[in-house]
């Protein structure tokens, strides 16, 4: 949409921006959707290939962050390029390994918007309905925190786009039962 935007108003920095983003974002698909086509791990709650394309995201958000720290949270030229096409290949890698849970999206607002009213409204709820109201609760206070962290604090920015894809492998990885049952634990207590 903004690639054909700048076209229309012509704005060529637009242009690359959109175009660097739309890339990033398919090469992160490309390479994380045959991790996620592993049909061996189809049984169970959450698939090992899902943890391992949130790894390699991980990865990807590290050098991210690298980079936003070395231009010190203010990226201009070229870095801002390669900065946008690093965030757009992790995005795609997050909405393959997400793709593989079914029926939701972390990278668009309107699609998971859509799935949860159509749920509520013909009482069909699709496999993931509590996972997408959950998308839809921490997209406007993530993006809040985000834009005022870029605005106002933007060293810590990388610390708070790689705790979540950190804090959901690491759990993936330790079991979440083990995890549920240690947090079902302390509230017995």
């Amino acid at each position: 949409m903004l690639l054909a935007l700048s076209a229309g108003i012509q704005d060529p920095s637009l242009a690359v921006h959109s175009g660097v983003a739309l890339a990033g974002y398919s090469a992160g698909v490309l390479l994380a959707a045959p991790i996620g086509a592993n049909r061996a791990d189809d049984e169970g709650t959450w698939p090992p290939s899902v943890t391992t394309i949130l790894v390699a995201e991980f990865c990807v958000l590290a050098v991210f962050s690298a980079g936003w720290e070395i231009t010190g949270g203010r990226p201009g030229g070229t870095a801002q390029v390669l900065l946008i096409a690093a965030l757009a290949v992790g995005m795609g890698m997050q909405s393959a390994a997400v793709r593989k849970l079914g029926g939701m999206s972390t990278t668009y607002l309107t699609g998971t918007l859509t799935s949860v009213i159509a749920g509520l409204v013909t009482r069909d709820r699709p496999p993931g309905f509590a996972r997408s109201i959950g998308v839809l609760v921490a997209i406007v206070p993530g993006a809040v925190v985000g834009s005022l962290l870029s605005q106002y604090a933007p060293a810590w920015l990388p610390a708070v786009i790689m705790a979540p894809v950190a804090v959901v492998a690491i759990a993936s990885v330790a079991g979440f039962e083990q995890v549920k049952a240690h947090f079902g634990q302390r509230r017995s207590r």
